[in-house]
């Protein structure tokens, strides 16, 4: 029998003082007798220290559950011996907010691109359907820290493959997969070993829940062939952009990433049967997430985007194929097997910009493509598009959007979305 039962009086090990692993202490240690340990010490603090063990004990010691927080590489780690001697006792946060919550509605989104802002798009049109909804996971709030939750409270969940791919017991009632291409395969190793990770989420459903995928996209296909699927498989094939495009007048939302995901946002709802005037009243006043396809400036002839949670070609290529005269600024840590594909009628819209330490790795990729320079860094490379925009009369858009991770040059993608908007202001929209 599943219910906050399920964890009173255990023995757990939290793997990973990192947000998940907090919270997960946060949540049992009323009721358990926890013990934490996190390859990197200097987490260990006032709060958490008198739950801290050390490596020997840990091996001399037997647990009920061990909870591996999603930034852990079993592979890896230094309890690489300990986990995989004990592997049948991993599990997750999601695994202990569904043996607590396991009647609740989940409906649980993941892919590789936009799922941030496809989680924000359904948590804003259930709100105004007057639902008690919340938004956990990797948007929102952890799962374990809600609070006041009932029996009719919906939970709309953003998960990576690295949690589903340790989860054991947590279902969705609603699952989709909103696309897959080549990320994380440091990790996972391959883009095959990738997809059975987000697959793993329409594996583990009943047949009384709905999964949701891409029609045309190989790799899934590939992997569901011949496969019990026991859910409700939803087959979205994008064929309602030019329905969307006549009901959506958001300019956040008009590019082919947003209109493709705003397909699982259209289909998802249905199920609830809520009202066209609902779903599109509420995504005509959305408003775009920080950083992810940002227009921060739109006047005159030039339009501004920050899109600095780009870290893949693949989400990117929506907006490069969504606008015209594009000055683009790309470059940092790439990602291993991703590759810059894009139909060779749009390479004269573009002019790439890179930046960051990894120049070889994006002219191999842009050269015979598209246009492309190399800057040091992003304060010359704006202040050379400035240079060059003087004598463009036409409509142009600068697009920082990096396609790459930012740990090159700085420690995450916020504080490079900042530092561009910072750049650009002073640079251009100030001047």
């Amino acid at each position: 029998m599943f219910g906050k039962e399920t964890f009173i009086n255990k023995k757990i090990l939290i793997y990973g003082m990192g947000l998940s692993g907090k919270s997960c202490l946060q949540y049992l240690y009323k009721n358990n007798k926890v013990t934490v340990f996190d390859d990197n010490n200097s987490l260990k603090n006032k709060k958490n220290k008198i739950f801290f063990s050390n490596i020997n004990i840990i091996f001399k010691k037997e647990f009920d559950f061990i909870v591996l927080s999603p930034g852990i590489d079993i592979k890896k780690c230094k309890l690489k011996k300990y986990l995989m001697k004990n592997q049948k006792k991993i599990i997750t946060e999601l695994d202990v907010f569904y043996l607590s919550f396991p009647k609740n509605i989940k409906i649980t989104i993941t892919g590789t691109n936009g799922k941030s802002t496809t989680c924000q798009m359904l948590y804003n049109i259930f709100k105004s359907n007057n639902l008690d909804v919340r938004l956990i996971g990797n948007i929102g709030n952890p799962p374990l820290l809600e609070k006041k939750i009932k029996k009719k409270t919906i939970f709309i969940i953003e998960a990576s493959s690295y949690q589903i791919f340790y989860s054991k017991y947590f279902k969705a009632n609603h699952a989709a997969i909103l696309n897959l291409s080549p990320d994380h395969l440091e990790r996972h190793g391959n883009i095959n070993e990738y997809a059975k990770a987000k697959l793993k989420l329409i594996f583990e459903q009943d047949k009384n829940n709905q999964s949701y995928i891409e029609k045309s996209n190989l790799i899934i296909n590939k992997h569901i062939y011949n496969r019990n699927i026991k859910s409700k498989l939803n087959k979205l094939n994008y064929n309602k952009e030019v329905f969307f495009k006549k009901k959506i007048r958001n300019i956040y939302l008009l590019d082919k990433n947003n209109l493709n995901n705003i397909h699982f946002v259209y289909s998802i709802c249905k199920k609830f049967k809520f009202s066209d005037n609902k779903i599109f009243n509420s995504l005509n006043e959305f408003k775009s997430l920080k950083f992810r396809k940002q227009i921060i400036y739109n006047r005159g002839n030039l339009k501004i985007i920050n899109d600095s949670k780009s870290t893949s070609f693949s989400s990117t290529i929506g907006l490069l194929t969504t606008y015209n005269n594009i000055y683009w600024i790309v470059g940092g840590m790439f990602k291993k097997g991703d590759k810059f594909n894009i139909h060779k009628k749009y390479y004269k819209n573009i002019t790439a910009y890179i930046i960051g330490l990894n120049k070889k790795y994006f002219v191999n990729q842009f050269k015979n493509k598209i246009k492309f320079k190399y800057f040091r860094n992003l304060k010359i490379a704006i202040s050379v598009i400035k240079k060059e925009m003087k004598n463009d009369i036409n409509k142009k858009t600068i697009l920082f959007s990096p396609a790459a991770a930012s740990f090159d040059q700085f420690k995450n993608f916020e504080e490079r979305g900042d530092y561009f908007n910072k750049i650009i202001k002073k640079t251009i929209i100030n001047n």
